[in-house]
């Protein structure tokens, strides 16, 4: 450390002239009041420099009875800054609830005047549908089921999300509505993805036309069974929320509110498919892109949303969360405070101890532990969840969808040098039977020609197949560059499992 050459100087001159017995006569009190001893914090400060200091308690075997250096004694440590402040504003701030006395200052076009409430969207929706009762309600809004009038939907129920136009005070918020439609078009299709009818808007409200789903929330469900899903039912509800979480995440969108209320039963039955609803905090997200701004629900939010630096991965943490309370019946990360939450998700672990988890099968603790690792690069993908043991051999009629990170491989396998790729060889070999099996049905999906060969032109018919944006983004480092990845099982050993090596050497 450094020495201050300013201030010991002078102490040493007051320490001497405090020492000499002409300037204090022995009938004189001391100066100052020697310091009393502390049972509980008996620890002390010693000076730096105790040559300078002949009465410092650094160089006396007492020092309750040092009078010269007062003892500084530290209580407690400072407590850490809360984490749910900065939260808090920032969605304040984002969808204009702050109060007049705490507003900061705002960010971009935040401070707009006249803001354009005008989405472009049809007109005339009491022309179209007649609402009735709400059945559900969010921050930033409400649905309602509703009935068509005529056209395509005349006599059929349907679910209206209504936003109040009233309720877009920034030009974030606006952004957000209109990112929401925009993404919704884009995923309608999936059988586990509520269906998009139509947007509607006029001067107070705007209207999100969806499928009508009447079974309840996933959250009811768990309730109603006691607090928690039995192994078989809960594979069943995983594979579907990982289903339709890879479709997201293959069309370059993150979901960021994951969680049981947002997931819904089509209808009553036991055997109903599960719907993933309420798209209103998604983003379009690209393959080496970094989000920073912080959304989610408290239990559900992954440890990087906390440091404002995340990806597809944070869903699969909220996946993970939803694994574990299917599993057991509680939550992994508890407290009474939203802080108290935040705290537990950075530092504290998940409990696997107590009941039921020693009665549970290895696979099932492991599939869980693995999607709850704070380590956002070791965490499964939805790809590879879907190949974890827990859950491949029960879904047989549903294919392993295409995993976007075998192109981020592909790409960090191009620029390796010859040296790394000899050696991502080598560790290829230690790769598992269930490692393997993901690789082999993610090589299938590419379309190897009849040699094993997959070029550029290979992932590009596969991103127009599944009308990605996604993998045109890497033709540019690709450019005419053709990819010998295998020209038979022993090849794919050889490559294309080199690119898990990558991954296992850079975090394993």
């Amino acid at each position: 450390m450094g020495i201050c050459h300013g201030k010991p100087i002078e102490t040493q001159q007051s320490q001497r002239e405090t020492n000499n017995p002409s300037e204090f006569p022995s009938d004189h009190p001391t100066p100052t009041k020697p310091p009393k001893a502390s049972s509980k914090f008996p620890f002390y400060s010693p000076s730096p420099l105790p040559n300078w200091f002949k009465n410092s308690p650094s160089s006396n075997s007492n020092p309750s009875s040092v009078s010269s250096t007062p003892l500084r004694i530290f209580k407690r440590p400072f407590p850490p800054p809360s984490p749910a402040k900065h939260i808090r504003a920032l969605l304040a701030r984002r969808h204009g609830s702050v109060k007049p006395n705490e507003a900061a200052i705002p960010e971009g076009s935040e401070c707009e005047v006249g803001l354009d409430k005008s989405f472009g969207f049809a007109k005339q929706f009491s022309a179209h549908y007649e609402l009735s009762d709400e059945v559900g309600r969010g921050h930033f809004g409400y649905t309602c089921s509703a009935k068509g009038k005529k056209g395509a939907f005349k006599g059929v129920d349907v679910a209206v999300k209504v936003i109040p136009k009233a309720k877009m005070t920034t030009a974030i918020a606006i952004e957000d509505v209109r990112r929401e439609v925009k993404i919704l078009r884009a995923l309608t299709g999936h059988k586990n993805l509520v269906q998009f009818y139509e947007a509607y808007e006029d001067d107070a409200n705007v209207y999100i036309v969806m499928e009508l789903c009447k079974g309840g929330e996933l959250l009811d469900r768990i309730l109603s069974r006691g607090g928690k899903y039995s192994e078989e039912d809960a594979r069943v509800v995983m594979i579907q929320i990982l289903s339709v979480v890879a479709f997201c995440h293959l069309q370059g969108v993150v979901h960021r509110d994951l969680k049981p209320e947002n997931f819904l039963f089509t209808s009553k039955d036991d055997n109903s498919s599960l719907k993933a609803i309420d798209f209103g905090l998604s983003d379009y997200v690209k393959p080496d892109e970094r989000l920073n701004d912080i959304v989610g629900s408290a239990y559900y939010v992954a440890p990087e949303v906390l440091h404002r630096s995340y990806g597809t991965e944070a869903d699969m943490w909220s996946i993970g969360v939803i694994a574990y309370i299917l599993l057991c019946g509680s939550r992994p990360f508890w407290a009474r405070t939203e802080s108290g939450i935040f705290r537990a998700v950075l530092k504290a672990d998940p409990s696997f101890d107590e009941a039921p988890w020693p009665s549970l099968s290895v696979d099932a603790k492991d599939f869980v532990k693995r999607l709850l690792n704070k380590d956002y690069r070791k965490r499964l993908t939805a790809a590879q969840a879907l190949s974890h043991p827990w859950l491949v051999n029960h879904h047989d009629d549903m294919r392993i969808p295409l995993d976007m990170i075998i192109h981020k491989l592909v790409k960090a396998y191009i620029c390796s040098s010859s040296l790394r790729k000899s050696a991502l060889r080598a560790l290829a070999k230690t790769l598992t039977v269930a490692q393997l099996t993901y690789l082999r049905d993610q090589y299938t999906l590419l379309g190897p020609n009849k040699s094993g060969l997959i070029s550029m032109q290979n992932f590009k018919t596969v991103s127009t197949y599944l009308k990605l944006e996604v993998i045109v983004r890497f033709s540019n480092f690709f450019k005419a560059l053709t990819v010998i990845l295998a020209g038979c099982f022993e090849e794919l050993h050889r490559c294309l499992k080199g690119f898990t090596g990558l991954r296992i050497c850079q975090y394993g």
